[in-house]
């Protein structure tokens, strides 16, 4: 067997992959990490070729609800900082904690394949400029990031002009000259709107459904950094957080944005306050769904049409792990269904890392995963209680840490938690184990 059978494969070198390298490197368990680019930072890295920023990116939580408790983003960085600087401060990290050591870069995984049960081995195979190789390890551990395979909807007819997906999208000058239609209207779908309306023609925003929308600010302070200390009833939290956005974004319907089909929190809400001002000042129209596609017109399922010269579907990302079977990761329905979202139910060698998400999570939310993940890899080889116990939880069957939180049947709220819930349910087990290390 090869000296690697003691060696966890980690895949990837973003935020994810890197707090895991640092908390493996922390305590004492050997890895190999692998990263198709060629530095760290994952999709923030606008240089890298699959990275899916654009020049006006930026973070849409605040710096300090989303740094790393052990490195804090510096005074200088602004509250909400561009991919710019989250790409430095990643690098730093990298830097700070000695990491670029653990990688091999401009390397893409192509397969991750078990040996047989649980323990027996992975054999990982890797492509680089030297071509094809393999070697066998004793788990692997999955952070290659939510947000690189594009979903692209199938349009009915044919469009003459420039149909791409927002993956492709990188400078507002794209749009220089240009009836523009962005098609979605998340996080991304707004900032790209905006840079439309700045740079093309005309911009519209088609929307299937409508959303809650939260300002950056809120009584000149970070909105994320407001309420956060007290867990309320999720009841209460909608009246008070509700009353709020009433106060400082108003009636988004009257702009011609359609009533949310959801409540508070059932969504990512939309934290952009640029949209609504340019929709109330005209600048901005807003669409229903689309019914198809003719020439350069689009006909809208309200029986509307308008002709554009360019269409970019901002209609999200879906998981991708194209280097194992789906089997593997006990895919169910949009997701593998892991116990807190990163452990699978029969197998103690093989993790899932980032593959969760909540308002307010944070890198540090993440980072607990990870450390969980880590201590448990910790704690099953000395074979402490807590581990054993953990173990026993997580194959007896398990639900998503909702909160209760009735979530959108959408893929992309297939791995989402409610914040307190999961952080609650991972420092759990993260002081458990610690207990038994001691």
């Amino acid at each position: 067997m090869s000296d690697t059978l003691h060696t966890f494969a980690l895949i990837g070198a973003g935020p994810m992959g890197l707090a895991a390298a640092k908390l493996l490197q922390q305590h004492g368990i050997e890895f190999q990490g692998f990263e198709v680019n060629s530095n760290v930072g994952g999709l923030w890295d606008i240089e890298a070729h699959r990275s899916t920023m654009y020049d006006s990116a930026h973070l849409i939580s605040s710096k300090r609800m989303t740094e790393f408790a052990d490195f804090p983003m510096s005074d200088q960085a602004a509250e909400y900082p561009s991919h710019h600087q989250m790409r430095e401060y990643f690098r730093d990290f990298a830097d700070h904690f000695d990491l670029h050591r653990h990688y091999k870069f401009n390397t893409e995984i192509t397969s991750c394949e078990p040996l047989g049960d649980d323990g027996d081995g992975w054999r990982v195979t890797w492509r680089d400029k030297d071509g094809d190789h393999n070697s066998v390890f004793a788990g692997v551990l999955i952070a290659n990031g939510t947000l690189s395979e594009p979903n692209m909807p199938a349009f009915k007819g044919s469009f003459d002009g420039e149909l791409i997906h927002a993956s492709e999208y990188r400078s507002a000058t794209l749009f220089s000259g240009k009836r523009v239609l962005v098609v979605g209207a998340g996080n991304s779908g707004c900032d790209i709107a905006v840079d439309a309306i700045h740079h093309g023609v005309s911009c519209d925003l088609s929307m299937r459904r409508g959303y809650h929308f939260v300002p950056k600010y809120v009584f000149g302070k970070p909105a994320d950094t407001l309420g956060g200390l007290i867990k309320l009833p999720m009841a209460i939290k909608r009246k008070i957080d509700g009353m709020i956005l009433k106060w400082f974004v108003g009636d988004p319907q009257k702009y011609g944005f359609p009533k949310p089909d959801h409540k508070l929190y059932e969504s990512h809400p939309i934290v952009n306050s640029l949209v609504l001002y340019h929709a109330g000042h005209g600048d901005l129209k807003v669409r229903p769904d689309i019914d198809h596609f003719e020439g350069n017109t689009v006909h809208f399922v309200d029986g509307s049409t308008a002709d554009y010269d360019i269409i970019l579907a901002a209609t999200g990302y879906k998981l991708h792990y194209p280097f194992i079977d789906d089997k593997l990761l006990n895919w169910q329905g949009d997701a593998p269904h892991l116990f807190l979202n990163a452990m699978h139910p029969k197998r103690d060698d093989i993790f899932v890392l980032g593959m969760v998400e909540a308002s307010g999570l944070g890198w540090q939310g993440r980072h607990e995963q990870a450390e969980m993940v880590v201590r448990y890899i910790q704690g099953t080889r000395a074979k402490s209680m807590a581990a054993i116990a953990l173990r026993e939880e997580k194959s007896a069957g398990f639900t998503r840490a909702t909160g209760g939180v009735n979530y959108l049947k959408l893929p992309r709220m297939a791995y989402y938690v409610d914040k307190a819930t999961y952080r609650g349910a991972v420092g759990k087990w993260i002081t458990a184990l610690k207990r038994a290390q001691t």
